[in-house]
């Protein structure tokens, strides 16, 4: 029965199993043969990376056709109104570069973890707290989104995708399920 590993990745990690470095490798907290990442989450963000020993499942988790959303927690530099977010809401282009609308809001700042190390703080420019949701998973795009609109990402943290959530995970923690009991 195809299995689904929610790993709780910690900032610094590659969302991979080899590298230069192995303790900054999935390798360092997963020693489970045959299991592969299901996406992505660069080496600055931390959260809900989903791992699965099932090709088939492996496609249906981040193909976009399969329109699993993506609900991210994002710490950007200042703190933007409304109209600031409607380029995110309608869906931006960059560089030749599509993006679809995603769903944004301002939120409070959840309650996480510390992070090491701390993000930079700059004492005259305050931060704020957004949660992005996204149809699709295209590379640094959270982060260029939120620069493109002149609020840079500080911390982004990835809590949930499609029915799957981070829940209680520690960073370096995981848990195994089965597929059909979700």
């Amino acid at each position: 029965m195809p299995e689904i590993i929610l790993f709780n990745k910690p900032y610094g990690v590659v969302s991979q199993f080899s590298g230069d470095v192995p303790e900054h490798t999935l390798s360092a907290f997963i020693n489970k043969p045959d299991f592969y990442a299901a996406g992505r989450l660069d080496k600055n963000s931390e959260g809900l990376l989903l791992l699965t020993n099932h090709g088939a499942l492996q496609h249906q988790l981040t193909h976009p056709k399969f329109n699993k959303r993506k609900y991210y927690w994002v710490q950007v530099e200042g703190i933007p109104n409304e109209i600031d977010l409607v380029p995110l809401k309608k869906g931006l282009i960059l560089k030749d570069i599509r993006f679809l609308p995603a769903q944004v809001r301002l939120i409070d700042e959840p309650q996480l973890w510390p992070r090491i190390p701390p993000i930079r703080f700059r004492r005259n420019i305050p931060t704020s707290w957004l949660e992005i949701i996204l149809k699709e998973g295209k590379n640094h795009q959270v982060r260029k989104m939120t620069a493109a609109i002149g609020f840079p990402t500080l911390r982004l943290v990835r809590h949930q995708i499609g029915d799957w959530k981070l829940e209680n995970l520690q960073p370096g923690e995981y848990r195994i399920i089965n597929h059909q009991s979700q």
